[in-house]
Order: C-alpha cells, then sequence, then structure tokens
C-alpha cells in the first residue's frame, strides 16, 4: 500500500467537512477536488536544437517523478520557423498520488525558495475553476541540481479543480496551502 500523502489526508478529514459548511453543499459528490496538475515547459530552442529537449524532458522528469510527453507545434509559424509537427515543449499530466506529491513540493518546498516571493496572484484563475501560474526558473526544486542545469527554463503549471467558481477554487487551493498574495 502507497503512503498517502498527508495533503490528501487533511483534504479528507478537513477540507471537505470545511468546504461543505462554507458552500452548503448538499452531495459529497459536488465538493470540489484537484482534478489534475499539468506541467508544461516551452522549450523555444528545440527549433534548432533537439537536444535542448531533452535537458527540459530530463528536468521535468526530475520534478515531477514521471516521464513527460513531447508537445509538437499545432500549426506552422514561419516567422519561428516552426513547422506543424514540430517538437515544441514538454508536458506532464500528474493526477493521484503523484499530484498530491507535486502539490506539496510546490506550496512548502519550491514557491518559498523564490527569491522575494510575497505569494501568488489570485489573477491566475480562469473562472472555471482552474489556476495557472508561471515558475521562471526550475531551479526552485530540490531536485534540480544547479551545477548539471544547461539552461535555466521557465514552465506553465496549471491546477485543475472540479469547481465551477473562481471563489470554490480559491478556498480549496488555498486550504491546500497555496500561498496567496493578500494585497491586491
Amino acid at each position: 500500500m502507497a503512503i498517502e500523502s498527508a495533503l490528501k489526508e487533511r483534504y479528507q478529514s478537513e477540507i471537505i467537512p470545511a468546504l461543505t459548511e462554507r458552500f452548503h453543499y448538499k452531495n459529497p459528490m459536488e465538493v470540489p477536488k484537484m482534478a489534475k496538475i499539468v506541467v508544461n515547459m516551452g522549450v523555444g530552442d528545440a527549433v534548432g536544437n533537439t537536444k535542448a529537449l531533452d535537458g527540459a524532458m530530463e528536468d521535468l522528469a526530475v520534478i515531477t517523478g514521471q516521464k513527460p510527453m513531447v508537445t509538437r507545434a499545432k500549426k506552422s509559424i514561419a516567422s519561428f520557423k516552426i513547422r506543424e509537427g514540430m517538437p515544441i515543449g514538454a508536458k506532464v499530466t500528474l493526477r493521484g498520488q503523484r499530484m498530491y506529491d507535486f502539490l506539496e513540493k510546490l506550496f512548502y518546498i519550491a514557491l518559498p525558495r523564490v527569491r522575494d516571493f510575497r505569494g501568488l496572484s489570485s489573477r491566475g484563475f480562469d473562472g472555471r475553476g482552474s489556476y495557472t501560474l508561471g515558475i521562471k526558473e526550475q531551479l526552485i526544486f530540490p531536485e534540480i541540481n544547479y551545477d548539471k542545469v544547461e539552461k535555466i527554463r521557465g514552465m506553465d503549471v496549471t491546477l485543475v479543480t472540479t469547481a465551477t467558481t473562481d471563489e470554490e477554487a480559491q478556498v480549496l487551493l488555498t486550504m491546500l496551502g497555496m500561498p496567496l498574495a493578500h494585497h491586491r
């Protein structure tokens, strides 16, 4: 039996009852929960350098504990020398235990390591219960060995919840430990 994440335990024991009380859900299935996390790393320099993509794939695999998929260009863009179908990035979709493990690492270890970090902006909500944040460098993750990094890369992390409104998603993510900035 795999070890349950402390965050998942807390979700079940504390967060479900708190959300139910706050939003008056009638059915336990209505309570918003984490659906998946998509971590996407665009690799612009993969166009002329296939090794760049390997580095990004390796970093993503180490950070998420899961093998990334190559993302390909949906259409050609001449000014960027991109043709349809060219590999232009890597992404990982996390669910279940890995999702909770990643969430814990992101909220409690990685984000606090960002210089001058004052919390995430509440502008990252999309109106449909998802939140996207940009991370400027993969170095904030403890598994990344600074000396072995060829290039500093950013990534987008989308936290997808089953919430139907931003308010519900925000309350859920804050209860899970998301460090939201208090100003604004």
